[in-house]
């Protein structure tokens, strides 16, 4: 069995291990204050060219997102969201376990827009008795979405003016940020994305990483007590040293961006093969997630040598899927996932 339908079924690269391997039994301080997370943060720093910027590392994404989603908001405050965003779909309530309200907006693409944002914030403005309701304050988004499609800078850039138009803090979370930022038509970078958002996170369990993701927050208003709301959250790893560990091998030698352009490299493989078969897509992706819509009794077939991720029926005898692909998918993996769409 072939598995496709998550991109953090392998372990990690072998540069991240041998990295936690050779310091094993060094001794350092605990908690994210030892000399290799602060190594790591000062890569990041560089990379997103703020050293003003503090580097705070989780264990996960989930972690990540309910601890920065608490510690910015007040408890009548919610967090803005496209209806497919991670936050509302995949995390077991947990922003709303912290006492916030998810406030939703549809969005076919799993993009949220400037225009969105202030329909949000001028109804509730304009609303004789908003304090009846839950006040909008942070904008929560993801690049890639949910659904593999990307952030131009300019959409970026128009939804962060509206944040800050409505005093609205913006948070993105980074979870694949490395395949967005390798996608094909991608015109966005590190210091960007720091420039335009007040907090975002690199995400490492999905780009390999055993585990990780590196916080990133630009906001000066958010910064004093964070390590507090961070340990109480259960994210002040003991061992922060591993975490530290891991972002230094990511950032050498550029490692952290050659897996998320051989991921998205391997994904093309299998688009290729739905586009030559003549099978539409649910979005249009250019990251390592793919959405085709292929008949069922193909997927059925499919299902027998591949794992996927079912996403949804499209039509009649049809399903839109998801094949993801990760930094260590094999290329003789990806061509025989693509023959055998081809020769369904």
């Amino acid at each position: 069995m072939i598995r496709f339908n998550c991109d953090y079924s392998e372990g990690a690269h072998p540069n991240v291990l041998r990295k936690l391997s050779d310091t094993n039994l060094e001794q350092t301080e605990g908690y994210g204050t030892d000399p290799y997370c602060r190594r790591a943060a000062g890569l990041i720093r560089d990379l997103i060219k703020r050293q003003d910027a503090d580097i705070h590392f989780f264990v996960g994404g989930t972690q990540a997102n309910l601890t920065v989603i608490s510690a910015c908001l007040r408890p009548h405050q919610g967090a803005i969201s496209a209806d497919t965003g991670h936050i509302n779909t995949h995390e077991s309530g947990a922003i709303e376990a912290t006492g916030h309200k998810i406030l939703t907006v549809p969005s076919p693409d799993g993009k949220l827009t400037a225009a969105q944002v202030r329909e949000i914030c001028d109804t509730h403005d304009n609303d004789s008795s908003r304090e009846h309701s839950v006040q909008p304050k942070l904008v929560y988004i993801s690049n890639p979405t949910e659904i593999g499609t990307i952030y131009t800078k300019a959409e970026l850039t128009a939804v962060s003016q509206a944040c800050r138009e409505h005093g609205l803090i913006l948070y993105l979370d980074g979870a694949r940020l490395g395949y967005a930022l390798c996608a094909a038509g991608n015109d966005l970078d590190l210091p960007a994305i720091a420039e335009l958002c007040d907090i975002f996170y690199i995400g490492g369990t999905k780009n390999g990483a055993l585990f990780g993701e590196a916080l990133v927050m630009t906001k000066d208003s958010l910064k004093p007590d964070f390590r507090y709301i961070l340990k109480q959250k259960g994210g002040m790893l003991a061992k922060g040293r591993l975490l530290g560990l891991q972002f230094i091998a990511l950032f050498e030698d550029d490692l952290y961006f050659k897996m998320a352009r051989h991921a998205n490299e391997m994904a093309g493989i299998i688009k290729g093969a739905c586009v030559k078969k003549g099978y539409k897509f649910l979005t249009e992706s250019m990251t390592n997630q793919q959405f085709p819509i292929i008949p069922d009794r193909i997927l059925k077939k499919l299902k027998e040598n591949y794992e996927y991720t079912y996403w949804q029926p499209v039509g009649h005898a049809h399903s839109a899927v998801r094949f993801v692909t990760s930094w260590a998918t094999r290329k003789t993996d990806a061509e025989k996932l693509a023959k055998d769409i081809l020769n369904s």
